[in-house]
C-alpha cells in the first residue's frame, strides 16, 4: 500500500456511544486501517450519542472505502456519511468572474454599460491596439485544450479535462495576478482548433496550450505563433522543459560539473522531451541524447517526424545506437519524461560519479527516487512527497506575467531560457544543496524574478522587431487624450 496523500482526504461522519473511549476507538480503527488522522470534531452531543467528523488522508479511492468499513464493524459504531474533499473543493467549479469596477449607481452603468461604453467602442475601432488598454485583454490568457493529453489520464475529452484547465487558471492567478479562463474544446481536428484559437483571439493576451497530444501540439503551436500577434505557449513542452533547465543549472553546481561537459540522456522524445533537449542545448549542452520506447535517436531510425528529424540532426553528436539502459552507463544525467518504473536503482548506479536524476513521470517516475538516491549524487520527481520537485507552476505564471507587462507578441527560445536562468537564480548558494536545487511552488520569489526577467527579453524583442521594420516610434503611444500615460512593468495598472 502507498503512502496517504492529501488527494484522498475523506471525512466521515460517525456516531458512537457517548464516552471517551468510543471516541477513541474510532480513531484508532482509522488508524489501524492505514490512514492518517488529519483532526476529529464533534459535530452533535447528546446524553446517551456523539456524532463526530474524522477527517483523514487515505491511499487511493478504495483504501477510504476500507476505512468506513472498518468503522462499521464497530460494535456501537455506525457511519452516517463519508465525503471526499478533494470532490468538495470541484462542487460548482474552483474559478469565477468578479468585478474590478463599481456598479452600484445609474451613473456607474452608464459609463461602464450603455451610453458610456460606445465612446470606448469607438475608440477601438478607430485604433484596434488600443484593445489591449482599454479591455481585459492587457490581463487575460486562453488556457486551451482538447483534452487528449491529460495528465497521465491520456485522452479523457474536453469536459473531463476542464477540472484541470480551472485549476491552472487558478494558478495564474494565485501565483502571477493573471485573469486566465478554460477553453476546451470539442474537437481533435488540427486546423479546427487553429481556427477556433484564432477566431477568439482578440479577446486574449495570450494563449496558454495545455494538454493537447502530439505531434498535434506542434503544429498547432506552430502556425498559431506565426499567425497571431500575441504570445502562444504550449505548456506541457516549454513549461516543463524551463523548470528542468532551471533545476540541472543549480544540480550540476553541486556535483561541480559544467552543462558543456557532462553527458545527457532523455527518456521520451515527445512533446516535453523535444523542447526539453532544444532548451539545454540553448544552454549550452553538447552530448544529449534523446531515447524513444526503441532505443537511441540516430541517423538510422529517421521515421518521417520532423520533431525526431531535429534531434537526431543536433543531438547525439557521438552516434550512440542502443538501449536506455545502455545508455545510461557513463552518463551524467539522467532526464525521463516517459513511463514508470523502466529503470532500477542498479541501472543508475552505472552512471558517472556525481550523478544527477530528474526521473519525471507521474504519478509513478521512471526510478524509483529512494533506489536512484543511493548512488546520484541528485534526484529531483515531478512529485511533491519527494524533495526537488520539478513542477510547471515554477514557470508559467511568472512567464505570462512578464509577456503581459511588456505587450509582448512572440516568445523566443532566448526568452524561455532567461526564464529558466531566473527560477535557478532564485536558489541562493547559501540555500544551494541536493536536496535543494529548485525553488518550491509557494516560493513567493519566482513569479516576480521569471516576470522581471521576461519583460525585459520581450522588450528587447519588441524593440529588435521594431527596429527591422524601420517604424521604432509609436508602439507604446498613448491612445490621445482618452487615456492617461500608464507606469510600464510589474506595477502597472492590470
Amino acid at each position: 500500500m502507498g503512502l496517504p496523500s492529501p488527494s484522498y482526504t475523506i471525512t466521515l461522519r460517525v456516531e458512537v456511544p457517548a464516552s471517551q473511549r468510543a471516541t477513541s476507538t474510532v480513531v484508532s480503527a482509522v488508524a489501524e486501517a492505514g490512514a492518517a488522522v488529519m483532526g476529529v470534531d464533534i459535530v452533535q452531543s447528546t446524553s446517551t450519542r456523539i456524532v463526530v467528523d474524522v477527517t483523514c488522508d487515505t491511499v487511493d479511492g478504495e483504501h477510504g472505502e476500507q476505512v468506513r468499513d472498518a468503522l462499521d464493524a464497530l460494535d456501537g459504531v455506525r457511519v452516517l456519511k463519508m465525503s471526499d474533499s478533494t470532490f468538495l473543493m470541484h462542487l460548482g467549479g474552483k474559478i469565477e468572474v468578479s468585478l474590478k469596477v463599481p456598479l452600484k449607481t445609474r451613473r456607474d452603468l452608464s459609463r461602464a454599460y450603455t451610453p458610456g461604453v460606445a465612446r470606448v467602442c469607438t475608440a477601438i475601432a478607430e485604433k484596434p491596439e488600443d484593445a489591449r488598454r482599454l479591455t481585459i485583454k492587457r490581463n487575460t490568457v486562453a488556457v486551451v485544450t482538447d483534452g487528449t493529453a491529460v495528465l497521465g489520464l491520456g485522452d479523457i475529452g474536453p469536459a473531463a479535462a476542464l477540472p484541470v484547465m480551472e485549476g491552472k487558471a487558478a494558478l495564474f492567478k494565485e501565483f502571477a495576478d493573471v485573469d486566465a479562463w478554460p477553453v476546451c474544446l470539442d474537437t481533435k481536428d488540427t486546423e479546427e482548433i487553429i481556427s477556433i484559437v484564432k477566431a477568439m483571439a482578440p479577446v486574449y493576451g495570450g494563449v496558454n496550450l495545455e494538454d493537447i497530444s502530439a505531434p498535434r501540439c506542434f503544429e498547432i503551436e506552430a502556425r498559431l505563433r506565426e499567425e497571431l500577434d500575441i504570445p502562444v505557449f504550449h505548456d506541457d513542452q516549454h513549461g516543463t522543459a524551463i523548470v528542468v533547465l532551471a533545476a540541472l543549472i543549480n544540480a550540476l553546481k553541486v556535483v561541480g560539473k559544467r552543462m558543456e561537459d557532462v553527458r545527457i540522456v532523455v527518456s521520451g522524445v515527445g512533446a516535453a522531451g523535444t523542447a526539453i533537449i532544444k532548451l539545454l542545448m540553448a544552454q549550452g549542452a553538447r552530448n544529449v541524447i534523446g531515447f524513444d520506447r526503441r532505443g537511441a535517436l540516430h541517423p538510422g531510425v529517421r521515421n518521417g517526424d520532423g520533431h525526431r528529424s531535429w534531434i537526431i540532426d543536433n543531438a547525439n553528436p557521438e552516434g550512440f545506437v542502443g538501449t536506455l539502459k545502455e545508455g545510461l552507463a557513463g552518463a551524467d544525467v539522467f532526464i525521463g519524461v516517459s513511463a514508470g518504473n523502466i529503470l532500477t536503482g542498479a541501472d543508475v548506479a552505472t552512471m558517472n560519479d556525481g550523478a544527477i536524476v530528474f526521473a519525471l513521470a507521474n504519478p509513478t517516475p521512471e526510478v524509483d527516487p529512494i533506489e536512484a538516491g543511493e548512488t546520484a549524487a541528485v534526484v529531483a520527481t515531478g512529485r511533491s512527497d519527494y524533495p526537488n520537485q520539478i513542477n510547471n507552476v515554477l514557470a508559467f505564471p511568472g512567464l505570462f506575467r512578464g509577456l503581459l507587462d511588456a505587450g509582448a507578441t512572440k516568445i523566443s527560445p532566448e526568452l524561455l531560457r532567461v526564464a529558466a536562468v531566473a527560477i535557478a537564480e532564485v536558489v541562493s548558494e547559501e540555500e544551494l544543496n541536493p536536496a535543494f536545487v529548485i525553488p518550491g511552488v509557494f516560493d513567493v520569489r519566482v513569479a516576480e524574478a521569471v516576470a522581471d526577467a521576461v519583460r525585459t527579453e520581450a522588450q528587447r524583442d519588441l524593440a529588435e522587431q521594431e527596429a527591422a521594420a524601420g517604424d521604432g516610434d509609436g508602439a507604446e503611444e498613448d491612445a490621445g487624450t482618452r487615456v492617461a500615460a500608464e507606469p510600464v512593468g510589474a506595477g502597472a495598472a492590470r
